[in-house]
């Protein structure tokens, strides 16, 4: 398959997903704030609310799984090798990868998602305060952030934080390797094709969107950084030369729940966006700018009113929907605080989101989207090709608690072209 994503609702042809497994449970209440947490899930309904989604995914489209993917190229020894070695030294265990190489692909695979206990075996081990040598991934199942498709080409995550590093490393080894997947990777924590990595860019795929072919929308503020913006800028200046836009908007660093762009703007159909009203519209701190790149140069950089209206400019005018219905402030916050905003297109204006969000889901259907049940649709009771627009709700009591909905649970490697 090759990548090609030229919009945020294309119909979807193929996916990535991760079932969230032991390493959620690898967490206490003393390590799950470092772990980016700020609770403790329940595996056991976090993953029968996971299985209503991957279960509709899979009635539309090819789902590709992360340790599926991982253990095909852990088989290659020089794959194997590289990978282990490049991340036994980001995480301070230079020369590890000599013992993790004998181990099988599978059970590899399930170190270095699940972690390495740390043996008690010398002084300094056991008098140690931590509990694996290599940390769980708690925050793989959000595989958007590590990597993201931009046109016919796949840009790697430069994480924020360093507890989530490891998952970008494994998704562009995955890309550059696997034999089922061709695309060509841009990353911006290394020194490459031209591009100068600088040590202040942070990219995660929460933050960034494809709005048409020629217009990327991308948020700025905890977890992307303008340097990571910049870099794409230069990309787009060394790959194209047609006009490209970009259209930037600023998050606030508080509270945790505006940690990326797709937890107050995400798009619905070719006519309609949802929106988190405060931040969109109503945050005048809050800039949004409007850059535009041709003929490998930026020709214009300019603060407009916000998201919808620079849209408009371009062409593309979209409905505003709001994150918990129009009339109560306290409503709206508390939806976007589970994720409200957090919808994911699998066809344009075909959705799917969070059940529990109720006053959203509510809004959606008075503008005309049919609200079907996940169950449903798994138990073929409901043909999605047989519905016009409909918004396709999950369970989402245990999951939403871990700070992400439907987009941030899906890495959409290619789509169809929006007509």
């Amino acid at each position: 398959m090759r990548t090609k994503i030229n919009s945020e609702i294309g119909k979807l042809e193929g996916v990535i997903i991760h079932t969230p497994g032991s390493e959620v449970e690898n967490m206490t209440p003393e390590n799950a704030e470092r772990a980016l947490y700020s609770d403790i899930l329940n595996l056991s309904i976090a993953s029968k609310e996971y299985a209503q989604l991957a279960g509709v995914l899979e009635k539309v489209t090819r789902v590709f799984k992360v340790k599926d993917l991982l253990t095909a190229i852990l088989k290659e020894e020089n794959v194997k090798f590289n990978l282990l070695k490049e991340i036994c030294a980001k995480e301070g265990i230079p020369g590890y990868e000599n013992e993790l190489m004998q181990n099988p692909p599978g059970q590899l695979t399930n170190f270095l998602v699940e972690g390495v206990v740390l043996e008690k075996n010398n002084l300094t081990n056991y008098l140690s305060g931590e509990r694996f040598l290599m940390r769980p991934l708690h925050n793989l199942f959000f595989t958007r952030d590590s990597a993201m498709g931009m046109n016919d080409r796949m840009l790697i995550g430069k994480m924020a934080n360093p507890v989530r590093e490891r998952e970008s490393i494994i998704m562009e080894a995955i890309f550059n390797s696997h034999p089922d997947l061709e695309t060509i990777t841009l990353n911006p924590g290394r020194s490459e094709n031209g591009l100068v990595n600088n040590i202040n860019s942070t990219l995660e795929g929460g933050d960034f969107q494809v709005a048409r072919e020629d217009i990327f929308v991308i948020g700025t503020g905890v977890r992307t950084s303008t340097q990571g913006i910049d870099f794409i800028i230069d990309s787009i200046k060394q790959m194209k030369t047609e006009p490209h836009h970009i259209i930037v908007q600023e998050l606030p660093s508080t509270p945790e729940s505006f940690i990326h762009l797709d937890m107050v703007f995400t798009f619905l159909n070719s006519d309609a966006c949802m929106v988190y009203e405060p931040v969109i519209y109503k945050m005048n701190r809050l800039r949004t700018i409007h850059i535009k790149i041709e003929n490998r140069r930026v020709t214009r950089i300019e603060e407009v009113a916000n998201i919808p209206a620079a849209l408009k400019n371009l062409g593309m005018n979209l409905e505003p929907i709001k994150c918990g219905g129009d009339n109560d402030l306290w409503i709206q916050e508390r939806e976007q605080w589970h994720s409200g905003a957090n919808f994911f297109a699998f066809a344009p204006g075909k959705i799917i989101g969070y059940e529990r969000n109720s006053h959203t889901v509510e809004a959606l259907n008075n503008k005309g989207f049919d609200v079907i049940d996940a169950v449903d649709v798994i138990a073929g009771k409901v043909a999605l090709e047989n519905v016009k627009k409909c918004v396709v709700q999950i369970a989402g009591s245990e999951l939403a608690r871990g700070g992400g909905g439907a987009r941030c649970m899906t890495m959409p490697i290619r789509r169809a072209e929006v007509e």
